[in-house]
């Protein structure tokens, strides 16, 4: 008789005295989900939505500091939406955070087409057949393009995002090509571009990418974010992103 697989437990980490995300070993995050959420800065009144949310780290940061009015995760995997789901009850969440289980590729009729202002992906980072594969399932879709590839990603956003709205993305810088064809070849321009190091002297390992649904095109390319200073703690605006009362992420770097 084949033995029962057990679901990973979760555990909750505080984000500040309101907020708290379950995690687990097969749905944590990093540093990046912090970055890309800043980034992305959603309006007070402008729906946003996060594609592949894992546990819904990110909805979460938005929630915590105060915008937007409403936002959604679309997750495919059920035990990432169940700590979703659990964060939300434990914070309170429940008419502010939807949590959405479903194929980015084939968008569930919850999302509205064209509803939303605002959208976000933190997306595998390793390209499909590329790589070698973490050993458990949910590390494979969280980073490798085994269930979506970028096409995929910016195909959804098209759908959703209504005419001048932003797709946030982070992704590798070896990947900045990919992405920003990608972006191209379904309707949504480039327009800002950031670079993230470790400190001043390193080079990039990740970049945050926002193009507009019908923009023109020009890309302003911003300052360089750098995590930590010459000293190795964090940067000013670094500590700003994790607040006062975070607790480190389980991975410090970045989730993909």
């Amino acid at each position: 008789m084949d033995e029962e697989i057990k679901e990973p437990e979760f555990r909750f980490q505080v984000l500040n005295s309101r907020i708290s995300v379950a995690v687990s070993d097969a749905h944590s995050f990093g540093t990046d989900a912090f970055l890309l959420a800043d980034f992305a800065a959603p309006r007070f009144r402008e729906p946003a939505c996060d594609l592949g949310t894992g546990c819904g780290i990110i909805p979460l940061i938005w929630a915590r500091d105060g915008k937007p009015e409403f936002c959604c995760g679309v997750e495919i995997q059920p035990l990432g939406i169940r700590q979703f789901e659990a964060s939300i009850a434990a914070s309170r969440l429940e008419n502010r955070v939807l949590p959405v289980l479903g194929d980015l590729r084939e968008l569930p009729s919850e999302l509205p087409a064209g509803g939303f202002g605002l959208v976000t992906c933190n997306p595998p980072y390793k390209a499909e057949n590329s790589g070698i594969l973490s050993r458990s399932p949910a590390e494979q879709i969280a980073r490798h393009e085994t269930l979506c590839r970028i096409e995929d990603v910016c195909m959804a956003a098209f759908r959703l995002l209504r005419y001048g709205g932003r797709l946030c993305l982070c992704q590798r810088p070896e990947r900045l090509c990919d992405v920003m064809m990608a972006m191209r070849a379904v309707g949504i321009e480039p327009k800002r571009l950031r670079m993230v190091s470790k400190k001043a002297s390193s080079p990039p390992w990740l970049f945050l990418l926002e193009g507009k649904k019908g923009g023109k095109p020009f890309l302003q390319v911003e300052a360089p974010f750098h995590v930590y200073d010459e000293n190795g703690r964090y940067t000013l605006e670094m500590q700003r992103m994790y607040g006062e009362s975070y607790q480190r992420p389980d991975r410090e770097e970045e989730q993909g």
